[in-house]
């Protein structure tokens, strides 16, 4: 696990270009923590820098929203409004062009999701936040080491 400190916005945004630039070809991203504590802002910050244009809605309402990117979509789901993961069914989450999940509340689609190559936590602490990365697979291991090269993303940028 790789632990980061997040002290303001900008780093926030920072963690997110960094993730984008260091992105495998293909991942899965779970994204955990309270209401606020930034998952959002990190996707949101990731598809920008992957060169996303126009508006990045959250989809808290549409359940999932689909970006174009180079080589396939990345698709941003976000889960708070899921009762029961067999809801997913209905939204056709065919994955076979999606080069990047992210995924927000994952915990509410256990069982009808991929498996996380990479896990982010996020909780506020103080005026910033910390976000802890746990990689899932060997995809999710070798991408958290070019995140974090033993430093804080705050002193990367």
């Amino acid at each position: 696990m790789t632990e980061l400190w997040l002290p303001d916005a900008d780093a926030t945004d920072a963690l997110g270009a960094r993730l984008a630039m260091t992105r495998p070809a293909q991942a899965v991203v779970h994204l955990h923590g309270d209401l606020g504590a930034g998952k959002s802002t990190i996707a949101r910050a990731l598809l920008r820098a992957l060169g996303v244009q126009g508006a990045i809605r959250s989809p808290t309402y549409t359940l999932v929203e689909r970006y174009p990117l180079g080589d396939g979509e990345a698709w941003h789901l976000d889960l708070y409004r899921i009762a029961d993961p067999g809801e997913l069914e209905f939204l056709g989450l065919d994955g076979a062009d999606v080069r990047l999940w992210l995924v927000e509340w994952p915990e509410r689609g256990v069982g009808a999701l991929p498996q996380p190559d990479l896990t982010i936590e996020l909780s506020m602490r103080g005026p910033g936040r910390i976000a802890r990365l746990h990689p899932g697979s060997s995809v999710g291991e070798a991408w958290a080491g070019r995140v974090s090269p033993g430093q804080e993303v705050a002193d990367d940028f």
